[in-house]
């Protein structure tokens, strides 16, 4: 293997470390009307309410902020591995669960961290275009919200999927890529496994970030779930 090649995966894992401080809070909010309106829910964010990318409700278009996020901030160097013109993410499904959602896209913020969902997009989820397209070797992550101020969110349900389901994700090209999912587990917010997800993989993987869990003091999920996935 050319010598360069390790140097690349050591920059791609410490690009992915810097910015996972942000995401791994994504998608969630409080169930609370009362709860803080200024926290994200669904991925990486840098809101008042979550503490990482996994738990944040801030808005990608507009940092639009409700409560349950979480938020950090992280690297501003994009961490992308996918291939040169590669058609992005459009849609998501999963069948077991009853899941159909647009995929709009989630960039950083002007402060670093990572964009997630607007509040009132709560049933819309996004790709995160700092990490890989689908179907490139290495993580594609989608991040949804649990709940928002709004209601129930478009990974509400992502609690209930078993290992074995498929994720049907259709990308702009209209080619639909099978990954079959291949394990989950809820985290605090506080030891996200910020390498686990966003460290370089040799194959096309996924990863479905949300938040799960009690909620705090001031209303904020305190885990969550990450699901793990590979291309069939």
């Amino acid at each position: 293997m050319p010598s360069r090649t390790p140097h690349r995966f050591r920059r791609t894992t410490a690009l992915l470390t810097a910015v996972a401080a942000c995401v791994a809070l994504a998608g969630c909010s409080s169930a609370e009307p009362s709860a803080s309106s200024s926290a994200t829910s669904g991925a990486p964010s840098a809101s008042a309410s979550s503490s990482a990318p996994g738990g944040t409700e801030s808005g990608s278009s507009g940092s639009n902020r409700s409560s349950g996020s979480t938020g950090s901030t992280g690297s501003t160097e994009s961490s992308s591995t996918d291939e040169p013109g590669q058609p992005a993410p459009a849609h998501v499904s999963i069948p077991s669960i009853g899941v159909r959602s647009a995929l709009m896209e989630l960039g950083l913020n002007a402060d670093g961290t990572v964009e997630v969902p607007p509040a009132e997009k709560g049933m819309t989820a996004g790709w995160y275009t700092g990490g890989s397209v689908p179907g490139a070797p290495g993580p594609a992550v989608l991040i949804g919200h649990n709940d928002t101020r709004f209601g129930r969110a478009v990974f509400h349900d992502l609690k209930k999927i078993r290992e074995g389901a498929e994720v049907l994700v259709r990308d702009t090209a209209g080619k639909t890529l099978r990954f079959t999912v291949t394990g989950k587990e809820t985290v605090d917010k506080k030891a996200f496994p910020t390498e686990k997800v966003y460290g370089p993989t040799k194959d096309s993987t996924l990863r479905l970030i949300t938040c799960d869990g009690e909620f705090d003091a001031e209303g904020h999920p305190v885990d969550n779930l990450i699901v793990y996935g590979a291309l069939a």
